[in-house]
């Protein structure tokens, strides 16, 4: 039987608005049930019906059509999604609502919450009391106390290195932790990610801090409409800042060292491949969570996002060799499978039609300064930063042309929250 005409898609996509709308204005008990630090070994009957009801069930949801490939069959997360990253269209999923431990991929929501806020050659020199609460047993990056860093080299240890020590100091330039995660729950609730509870900014395990698969895609979403979101996601390496020390001569010097992304899929490892197509986002692992991951991916024009959280197989790599596997299947499945929902937009851009990207970081939206795309800009390919990253790191661009206006009404019928270029520029060596 052939796909679906976008006739029927489109009345589908609808009733799923109608559906979404009285799930938006339910209580917000019903749409996030409370946290929960260790949760139940089987998902619960009753999840949030955010992007549609079938998100809210249980187990795997797909619609195969004429043609489409059958998913994975050695899926072992307990839970899963895969969706067009430009639509919206949810392709299929497993337990996408489940309130799960979500480890360093908070992080994400972290960057795209603070990332605004200072522009990239911000100094800061690190005092004591900026790492005060960093739990023991964090990834770190390597910050010095008295040593000054820029925002461009802390948000580089937040991403390549999953740096809890990174994190904290920049939350504490932002008037502390406890004021950061209030502002993270904020966007969070703005961006209609209703599973997630931040307790701590980083993603340390810690009582009642829960997210879901489906946030952490539209986290992912929303992050990926910044341009410097996308670079340091897609960073492969770099120099980092070291230690000051004396030479032998008595001069103050300071060196550096190289930081490798922790990104298997995007710098590869002895039992995985570099994802040909891969252009981010975040991984993460604790003792709650195990392991998690987001992943964005191009291949002919179609971007898919990926999240997979704690694979019961989580020996070898198996969050990445998951994802790997589900990307595979939906870039093959892409217009041969009936969405099983969508992922919804920010709440202020359903609300107005807000232009995407209009929150992007100062002076980095393609060059306007303001958060206005410049129409015709290039994508940046195989690019250098100017500490010397690894060139095949940092090649995402926009194309201004991608990113359109949405009429709130349009918005509401074909969600289309469109991203930026993500041509990607390097396969496996």
């Amino acid at each position: 039987m052939p796909a679906p005409e976008n006739t029927v898609r489109r009345s589908l996509l609808v009733a799923s608005a109608v559906l979404l709308s009285t799930a938006l204005t339910a209580p917000a008990a019903l749409a996030a049930p409370k946290p929960s630090t260790t949760p139940a070994a089987t998902p619960p009957a009753k999840m949030s019906t955010v992007g549609g009801a079938r998100l809210g069930l249980p187990g795997t949801q797909v619609d195969l059509a004429g043609g489409a490939p059958v998913l994975p069959k050695d899926l072992s997360a307990r839970s899963w999604i895969v969706a067009d990253a430009e639509s919206g269209e949810v392709l299929a999923a497993h337990n996408a609502h489940w309130r799960l431990a979500p480890a360093s991929t908070l992080k994400m929501l972290f960057a795209d919450t603070l990332l605004p806020k200072w522009p990239k050659s911000t100094e800061h020199r690190v005092e004591v009391s900026d790492m005060a609460g960093v739990g023991p047993g964090s990834s770190m990056v390597g910050i010095k106390e008295e040593e000054t860093y820029t925002v461009h080299d802390l948000w580089l240890g937040v991403f390549l290195r999953s740096g809890n020590d990174a994190v904290h100091v920049l939350s504490a330039m932002n008037g502390g932790v406890e004021k950061t995660v209030e502002e993270m729950n904020e966007h969070a609730e703005e961006l209609q990610a209703l599973d997630t509870h931040v307790v701590s900014p980083d993603g340390y395990d810690a009582e009642g801090q829960v997210s879901s698969a489906y946030d952490l895609t539209l986290i992912a979403r929303s992050g990926l409409q910044k341009k410097d979101f996308r670079e340091y996601c897609s960073t492969v390496s770099v120099k980092f800042p070291g230690e000051t020390k004396k030479n032998k001569k008595g001069k103050e010097v300071r060196g550096s060292f190289e930081i490798q992304n922790t990104n298997r899929l995007l710098v590869g490892a002895y039992d995985v491949p570099v994802y040909e197509g891969i252009a981010g986002v975040k991984n993460g692992n604790t003792t709650n969570a195990g392991a998690t991951f987001t992943g964005v991916a191009e291949r002919d024009g179609k971007v898919l996002l990926v999240t997979v959280m704690n694979p019961e197989k989580d020996k070898g790599n198996a969050v990445y060799k998951e994802t790997a596997k589900l990307l595979d299947w939906g870039f093959a499945a892409a217009g041969k499978v009936e969405p099983v929902g969508e992922l919804v937009p920010p709440r202020s851009a359903a609300r107005t039609g807000a232009r995407p990207g209009a929150t992007a970081s100062p002076g980095e939206a393609g060059g306007a300064g303001d958060g206005t795309v410049v129409a015709g800009a290039k994508p940046v390919a195989s690019a250098t930063t100017g500490n010397g990253s690894s060139g095949i790191g940092v090649a995402l661009g926009i194309t201004g042309g991608v990113l359109v206006l949405l009429a709130g009404g349009a918005f509401l019928v074909n969600r289309r929250w469109p991203l930026p270029d993500l041509v990607r520029r390097h396969s496996r060596p």
